[in-house]
This record gives structure tokens, sequence and C-alpha cells, in this order.
């Protein structure tokens, strides 16, 4: 019925409609100088998100009486929730959208947008949400078999890839596009689903590899020529965790054997069943995302539980808990770094994959999945301040279409530590997303309560003519926490505009220029936002003075300053936690030669 133009996202009338049927713009991703933006309704659209619980999209009753309320009053503006192969289609080919329709009508009510995650063939590195028919019928549908010690194999909850008749991906691809279709017929219109995740959290559990006998067949058997041809023609390009995986039996002047088997190729290692894992997988859901998107092309990822006990841990928990260590701890074949480039080849139907970050450090995190300059979202993050403050980083730095805290339906607005974060952010949000368009205009921090004992370090950020050195706000007592970024707003030669967002932090300015013997600040003001559709802003107060320290630095306290007993309060509370500061610098005259 449609045919897609030119414009990614654009769908125009085909000579057998209606000639005055006008044409519709879906939810596409549009490239930009940095990476690419999230396009909505024709313009640019910062994800303000949150996870629910996974059994919220099942009760349109209590998606309408409980969660779409409480997030509404977080400040956040889309919703990811998930859609289950076994509610959707509880008997082979008789598909239900009754309640999801519910959903979706009362989601524009409540002028909420939506990404929607297929939990099909495969969720959290097992089957749990495939149909009663599908789980009932083993000889149809095989198990992946987990090897365990002294070669003995244990039935996984969980299909097997190894399937020569392919009868899971056939199913999984039908569901998934009739699923797609019913978006389509329903939503077109009126872009209430924005974007759709393929599976979720993709990988094998308990073992590095699926041990069954098709498995077993493919594993030793030769390796795919285009996987060796990949690795060969890309190798100086993979991501180092990659590399390094592969370096022992690669040398960058030597090309991989042809004809070998998996361990013959990449040696007998965990890493290279993860390899054989990750591959298969890849080729498995390219598939359903391209049935998917021929459907109804809207933007298609799929997310990664990520190796807990790696080189960029930020946890304490115990491996049991947190998932990580090796290959089977944590899903094998889901594509983290050291596979990452097997997956963004051999499942291209997919626009981007996306970090569940939880436990690892944030921001080589989000280094990560810029890989090739994907974009950037987080699906799954932590929901409490500690993981409200480092969601700066990931928009101001990486430039992310959004980040999600799981499980948001289960917290209030006035508990919930999103949303004093959002309200923000949401006031801004054509600010961000104006810079996020241009290289290296804009930066995010964070700072964590303090740890006695631990040293604190501030953040120093390079904008060309001026480096600004980003610290703790200024008390007398004990410094809080902080979070926000910092945007360069203007200014060229020895003078500059910058626009700081956020509380619990200052920015001091050093020019950069080798003739520079002083740098100042020649004007503060607090700012408002008075159109959030344009990002206007207004002056309300010239600040100055205490605010500056004298003029050393520009200060952004926190609402509730710690005076430490001193009867002067120096430190005035933060208000709109907006302010432009202009600087300059003196510099040296060049001295003419003789």
């Amino acid at each position: 019925m449609y045919e897609e133009d030119s414009e990614p996202g654009i769908l125009t009338p085909t000579s057998s409609t209606s000639s005055t049927m006008t044409s519709i713009q879906l939810p596409h991703l549009k490239k930009t100088a940095t990476s690419k933006q999230l396009i909505v309704h024709g313009k640019p659209f910062l994800m303000l998100a949150a996870e629910l619980q996974n059994s919220a999209l099942s009760s349109a009753e209590y998606m309408r009486s409980t969660a779409f309320p409480r997030t509404v009053g977080m400040n956040i503006n889309t919703l990811l929730g998930s859609v289950t192969w076994e509610m959707i289609e509880p008997e082979e080919g008789k598909f239900d959208f009754v309640e999801l329709d519910k959903v979706i009508r009362d989601a524009r009510e409540f002028g909420m947008k939506l990404v929607l995650l297929w939990f099909g063939s495969f969720k959290n590195g097992i089957s749990t949400y495939t149909p009663a028919w599908l789980k009932m019928d083993e000889d149809r549908f095989p198990r992946a078999q987990k090897r365990l010690a002294d070669g003995i194999l244990e039935t996984a909850d969980v299909i097997s890839l190894f399937d020569e008749r392919h009868e899971a991906n056939k199913a999984d691809q039908k569901a998934f596009e009739t699923f797609m279709s019913h978006l389509r017929d329903i939503d077109e219109h009126d872009n209430t689903v924005i974007m759709v995740q393929v599976e979720n959290e993709i990988g094998l559990l308990g073992s590095a590899r699926d041990g069954n006998e098709g498995a077993e067949k493919a594993f030793h058997a030769a390796v795919p020529e285009e996987l060796v041809q990949f690795l060969d023609d890309n190798w100086e390009t993979l991501h180092k965790d990659l590399r390094a995986n592969l370096s022992a039996v690669k040398s960058t002047s030597s090309s991989f054997q042809r004809g070998r088997s998996w361990e013959k190729t990449f040696g007998a290692s965990k890493k290279t069943d993860e390899l054989f894992m990750a591959y298969h997988y890849a080729k498995y859901v390219e598939p359903i995302a391209a049935a998917g998107k021929a459907a109804y092309n809207l933007p298609l990822y799929t997310n990664v539980w990520m190796n807990y006990v790696s080189e960029d841990a930020d946890n304490d928990f115990p491996t049991v808990a947190g998932g990580g260590g090796e290959p089977g701890d944590y899903p094998s074949g889901g594509a983290v770094s050291d596979v990452f480039d097997v997956w963004m080849h051999f499942a291209p139907s997919l626009d981007f994959i996306s970090p569940d970050l939880y436990l690892n450090d944030y921001a080589s995190t989000c280094l990560k999945y810029r890989h090739h300059n994907q974009p950037l979202f987080i699906p799954e993050q932590r929901r409490d301040e500690y993981g409200a403050r480092r969601i700066w980083t990931a928009y101001a730095s990486y430039q992310a279409l959004g980040v999600s805290p799981f499980g948001i339906d289960t917290l209030t607005p006035e508990t919930c530590a999103f949303t004093k974060h959002y309200k923000l952010l949401s006031e801004v949000s054509e600010i961000v997303l104006e810079a996020q368009r241009h290289p290296n205009s804009s930066f995010g921090f964070f700072f964590d309560e303090i740890v006695p004992g631990k040293v604190d370090k501030a953040q120093v950020f390079d904008f060309g003519q001026f480096e600004v050195r980003i610290e703790r706000c200024f008390v007398f007592g004990v410094p809080g926490p902080g979070a926000g970024m910092i945007i360069h707003s203007g200014g060229t030669g020895n003078r500059a505009k910058f626009l700081l967002v956020g509380w619990g932090f200052q920015a001091v300015f050093k020019s950069l220029n080798r003739r520079s013997h002083f740098t100042g600040i020649l004007g503060f003001k607090e700012k408002r936002v008075v159109d959030k559709a344009t990002g206007e802003l207004e002056t309300l107060r010239t600040l100055g003075g205490d605010e500056t320290r004298s003029g050393a630095f520009a200060m952004m306290p926190n609402e509730e300053p710690d005076y430490g007993g001193f009867p002067i309060c120096v430190t005035i509370p933060a208000r709109t936690m907006i302010a432009e500061v202009e600087v300059y610098s003196l510099e040296r005259k060049a001295v003419a030669s003789p």
C-alpha cells in the first residue's frame, strides 16, 4: 500500500491509493554532525523515558489508573513496556491485540509516547514469554542444551538457534510482522509508538554455547566464510575488546585461516563460544527485524545484558546477583563489546544496539555503545539518585536519544529520583537537542556524595579557546552531590558564552590562548525558559559577587547548601538551575619581529 520515499520515515501514497491522501511522516532517525536524532512528528524529540515492570502493559486498567498518572507526574514523556508473544498469539495463527489497543489509546490521552518491547523468542537469555503451544512442542521447537561439567547436557528453558527447519524463527517472524502491521494500522497517523525493541537481553545463560546436536554440528563445521571475511576486512575498525580476544590467532598482517572449525580458527576458549553464539543470534534476529521493518518502518533496536564483572564494573555485588564474569554467567552471544561488531554487521535491520546499564561504569559504557557512531539509547538503568545523576553525561557528552530507568511504575512522583532531573531536562530539551547537533559543544557531569578517604576529582572540558573546570560547588560546610551540563553557546576570539544547567557545581574558566595572562567573568545571569518549544530564555537576575566568589568562578548551588555553622550565607540556594556566563581573556600583544 505504501512505498518508502528517499527521506527516511516518509511514506507517500502509491498509485493504488487515493490521490487525496497526505504524506505520513513516521518516527525515524536523522543523521546529524555528531550522531543521529529521533524525529517524531517532523521534529527532533528527546526521550525522557522510563521502563515499566514487565507485566504493566498486560492490563490497560492498571496503566490508566496507576502507571500513566504516576509517570506523567514524574515529567516522563516516553514509556517502555513489553508486548509478549504469549499474550498476542495465545493460539497459533490467532492474534489478540485488544488490551494493547486500549493501552495505546490511553497513552495518547495522557500525552505519552511508547517504546514497545517485543518479548518474542528471547527474554533475559530464556524463552519464558513464548506461547504455550511453542513451549510444549519440543519436536518442532527444540531446546538449547547447556554444557555442564563432565560432558553432561541439561535442557535449557530457551529455544535453540540450531534447528535446520527454522521453525521457531519463522513463527517469531510471523508474529512480529503481524504485530508491526497492526501498529501501522492503528498508529501510523498518531505516532504514539515511536520505536520498537526486538527481543530482550538475548544470549544463552548457564553455558557459553549451545550443546545440542545441531549446535555441535555447526561448531565443528567450517566457520562461515562471510564471518571470516568480515573480520579480515574490518580488523582495524573492530572494537578493541573483540580484537583483544582474537589477537592470539590473528596479527594485523595475516588473514584468518579458511575452512576450519571454530576452535581451529579462533582457538579453544569461552570467547570463541561467545563469538559462535553471537553470529548465530544475529543471524536469527535479522529476518525477524527485517520482517517487522518491512511491515512498519519504525526504528528498531535490541538491548544487552552487560558483563558486570568486566574491567569497567561499577558495583560491589556478587557475581551471582549481577550476572557476569564469563560468557554464560551473562547471556553468551548477546551484543557485548566483545562481539558488538558482529551484531552490527549481521543484523543490519537493527538501527542500533543498546546497553542495559546497571552495574557498569556509566561514561565508559556510553562511549562503548557510540561505537562506529551509532546513536546511544539506554533502555534500562538504575532508577535511584545514583543512576539519575549520571544521565546528564549520556545526554550532553554522548548525544543520547534518551535514557530509561527500569521499574518506574512502582514509584510515585515524590519518591522517584528522576522527577527532579526530568523536570529540568524537559524545560531545556530544545536547547539540549540543538547542542547535540554540534560537535564538542556540550558536556555532562555529576558528583556523588562525598566518600571519606576518596579523592574528589574535578572534570575538565576543552571548548577550543577556553578550558572549563567543573568542581563541586563551594560551601563552608560539606559539599553535596550535583549534576548537570555545560553548553558552549557563543562567542569568538577572547570572549565566550556558556550555558550552565544543573546544581551542586561551579565552573572555573581558563583561556587556552598562550598569550593570555588573565581569564575573568564578564557577566553571570540567572535564566529561565519562557518557551519550551523554541528554548527561548529570559533573564531573571544578574548574578555576581557572592555567586561568583568575587569573580573566581560561576556557582550553581544545591537547593539547600550546607553553611557549616558559618553565620554569613554567601552561597545562594538554587532556583531555576539555569544560568548563562560570559567569560573573557586578557592577552599580551604579540611582539613584532625586529
